[in-house]
């Protein structure tokens, strides 16, 4: 069984449903989808747990592609709290979801030596199997250059968006310790991903068709709908996720998820009140 892990509130659960389904969907191996969660309301009131039902739902959703798939959750609340706040990036673009990932050194986690992690923002165009069956050798972690990074940060700098981790491997170099404590005490412009790149001591460099921060290629696995820079007809910024359907559709011209959309639309219809 193949794991992939999510981290995000319930504010973006379309997000994850998309990505969970478009992976079931394309795979015939059974996958278990992990997604981390936290309320932290008290911050910002749209910072809720990702409910019960919404888990429910994603479960059945998953299963309807293979009946050995399954859905879970796991609250790392407490974890975050006794880590994170009063640390140098607790005030940032980025919301604190992402840090969630610097846990999975807990195996009650993830007990296995490997696992997938993607951004809400992902959605599957083929396999992800072929992601899975990379041998990592001795590195802690693969990803794809970050196509922005790789001009601005370091030309080996690595997006975390799409991740193959050899948690084996990470574990016992203390990795996931030494991200969490490089976040408290050093701010940065991309917090955990730096973190991750900062603290690896070897990173196996994935092709981009596993972490399309582009335009769909034939061979694209993954598409990554982060933010991106258009120089024509003018210079801009642009950050279109997979859920602003309209802007899919008008501003990337990306047709490639239309039956994922209607999925979703179809099968919420019926099982969420």
């Amino acid at each position: 069984m193949i794991p992939i892990i999510y981290c995000g509130n319930d504010k973006i659960f379309e997000g994850v449903f998309l990505s969970a389904v478009s992976v079931a969907k394309r795979t015939s191996s059974d996958i278990e989808v992990i997604v981390l969660t936290m309320d932290y309301t008290e911050e910002k009131p749209t910072y809720t747990a990702i409910t019960d039902e919404h888990i429910s739902v994603l479960d059945k959703a998953v299963k309807t592609f293979n009946p050995k798939s399954r859905v879970r959750k796991v609250d790392l609340r407490e974890d975050f709290l006794k880590t994170f706040p009063g640390g140098k990036n607790m005030v940032h673009s980025y919301t604190p979801y992402a840090l969630l990932r610097l846990f999975l050194d807990d195996e009650k986690i993830v007990s296995g030596d490997k696992a997938i992690y993607l951004d809400i923002d992902t959605m599957a165009c083929g396999n992800i199997e072929e992601l899975w069956s990379i041998d990592l050798g001795d590195a802690e972690y693969g990803g794809a250059l970050d196509y922005l990074g790789k001009f601005w940060v370091a030309r080996d700098y690595l997006n975390s968006g799409v991740l193959l981790l050899n948690l084996k491997k990470m574990r016992e170099n203390n990795m996931f310790a030494k991200c969490r404590d490089m976040v408290y005490n050093k701010w940065m412009a991309m917090p955990d991903q730096s973190a991750l790149y900062n603290t690896a001591t070897k990173m196996f460099r994935l092709d981009t068709r596993f972490n399309e921060q582009r335009d769909i290629k034939p061979d694209t696995v993954i598409k990554h709908f982060n933010r991106g820079i258009k120089w024509f007809p003018f210079f801009h910024l642009y950050n279109v996720k997979q859920w602003e359907r309209d802007k899919v559709h008008s501003q990337l011209k990306i047709t490639f998820f239309d039956e994922d959309y209607k999925f979703f639309d179809e099968f919420t219809a019926k099982n969420v009140d």
